[in-house]
């Protein structure tokens, strides 16, 4: 953990992890294992271009990462469903 990709994409990586901990303790889940493991994915993506030294390209992915958590996953609950 040496690069500021690494702490900012572990973090975010770890707010899924609660995410997806909180929401699949629910009688019916919201969400599918898929969406969870795309924004994984989008995490080691973000990670990986930031530590090759494509930092544009690294912030991109890493807004549109922020982008699919925000709609797709919604943490925020502005879904209609409860806040996890």
């Amino acid at each position: 953990m040496t690069t500021p990709y690494d702490w900012l994409t572990v973090a975010v990586f770890a707010g899924l992890i609660v995410l997806f901990l909180s929401r699949s303790d629910a009688d019916r889940p919201r969400d599918s294992l898929w969406q969870y493991l795309v924004a994984s994915l989008g995490c080691a993506l973000v990670n990986w271009l930031g530590n090759g030294g494509h930092a544009v390209a690294a912030l991109a992915a890493g807004a549109a990462l922020a982008a699919f958590i925000l709609i797709v996953l919604d943490p925020l609950g502005r879904r209609g469903g409860p806040p996890a």
